[in-house]
């Protein structure tokens, strides 16, 4: 029992002793509206902040940039519009509160604070290759949050309109690369530098997806700095990989394209006296002319690059020229009807109609023991048969078949050539 005591006695003075030490300290004050009040009047105006000096001689800031949606990815204008926001942080030991020593009273409570651009010092960043405002980003509307350990943080939303150059090459199955360049304005390396996030660069968790792109990949690293009059600018890039989404245009423009290509060589399968044959050839190069036109609307005006799909229609249409002057050929050597062709078509198609040749046949003779009886006999006889005539109405069905032969293999090797190659890239 006197242990029991003893130790009893000895835990009611360590209480006392705990309990004298509190009232002896004050006690951290509770988040109010004064408290806060306070805290802004001693940062801003009792320490004299000052919005127009930098923090240290060399702000480090971090930079990262959110994807909401692709709002517009013109491969004609070269452009590509997003919708998102850049959040920037730095440091600003002027408006630490952390430590109690280095403040007026504790105000540790209050967590963050929140203040408008024009109050505070903000590193002036602009997008190097907007296609329509290329100022500084800042909006008075957004505020900024700042910490109790002095960390800034900015997150400016907005459209970015950006300058994208496009490959065409493998059009309507194509892929684009786009980059958005930030840089400092005004402040070169040695007093801004630009970082990048450590953990996200570049945040896709909101994204939405866009009905005719799909994102491949992104990244983001540090490009070599920007000069200018000798001054070195920190400069980072954000680069993203759009794949098209490739029915509509297989449906709408890969398919119609393919299936007019081999109406060509069916005009040679038509007969001359229906006198279609014209008409028919003549509707198919039209209808290619326009297609060309519809596809030259949606597609660059440059020299860097050439579309494989402009290459095949070119083709196809250089096709369908050439088979309307051979139409006119086969026509007039049709109507010319039954009047022989010139022997120089006949050695160059290297073709002659020959009579069929008897060798056998059954021939009476005299018996020459018996002069009076005939004998049949069966003797060999060599006769060489004579060549029939070329007529210019033969020569017009010959060479429907030959142009046909022809067209079929040209266009299908070309088709095969177009897909293969289209399909390869997109797969890669």
């Amino acid at each position: 029992m006197k242990i029991l005591g003893i130790i009893f006695c000895n835990i009611q003075m360590v209480h006392m002793f705990h309990l004298g030490q509190t009232e002896g300290k004050p006690s951290r004050p509770f988040y109010s509206l004064s408290l806060e009040t306070d805290l802004r009047t001693e940062l801003f105006e009792t320490n004299q902040y000052s919005p127009l000096q930098r923090p240290v001689l060399r702000v480090t800031t971090n930079v990262s940039l959110t994807i909401l949606t692709v709002n517009e990815l013109n491969i004609k204008d070269q452009y590509l519009s997003i919708s998102g926001y850049l959040t920037i942080a730095w440091e600003d030991n002027r408006l630490s509160w952390n430590n109690p020593s280095k403040t007026s009273q504790d105000y540790t409570n209050v967590v963050y604070l929140f203040s408008a651009a024009k109050y505070l010092w903000t590193p002036t960043i602009i997008i190097e290759n907007s296609v329509d405002d290329v100022s500084t980003m800042a909006d008075t509307n957004i505020p900024l949050r700042i910490t109790s350990d002095g960390a800034v943080y900015w997150s400016l939303s907005g459209i970015f309109k950006v300058a994208c150059e496009s490959d065409i090459r493998y059009y309507p199955l194509d892929s684009q690369t786009c980059i958005i360049r930030i840089t400092t304005w005004g402040y070169t390396q040695g007093e801004i530098l630009l970082q990048l996030d450590e953990d996200k660069p570049i945040n896709f968790d909101y994204y939405n997806q866009n009905g005719e792109w799909e994102l491949h990949s992104s990244s983001a690293y540090y490009a070599s700095n920007r000069y200018e009059r000798g001054l070195s600018f920190s400069t980072l890039y954000f680069q993203m990989t759009f794949k098209r989404k490739p029915l509509f245009h297989i449906i709408n423009t890969i398919f119609p394209v393919v299936l007019m290509a081999f109406l060509i060589p069916m005009v040679y399968k038509l007969p001359s006296e229906s006198g279609e044959k014209m008409g028919y050839c003549l509707t198919v190069l039209l209808a290619y002319a326009v297609y060309m036109s519809i596809i030259s609307d949606n597609i660059p005006s440059t020299s860097k690059s050439v579309c494989f799909l402009s290459i095949y229609l070119g083709l196809t249409l250089a096709f369908s020229t050439i088979s309307v002057n051979l139409v006119i050929l086969t026509l007039y050597a049709y109507f010319q009807g039954e009047t022989a062709a010139p022997t120089w078509i006949l050695t160059i198609m290297r073709r002659k109609c020959t009579c069929d040749g008897e060798e056998n046949k059954i021939v009476p003779c005299l018996n020459e023991e018996n002069g009076n009886n005939i004998d049949g006999k069966v003797m060999k006889i060599t006769q060489t048969p004579e060549a029939k005539t070329l007529t210019y109405h033969d020569l017009s069905l010959m060479l429907d078949k030959f142009f046909f032969m022809v067209y079929m293999i040209a266009i299908t090797l070309s088709t095969l050539i177009l897909l293969i190659v289209l399909l390869t890239n997109y797969h890669a």
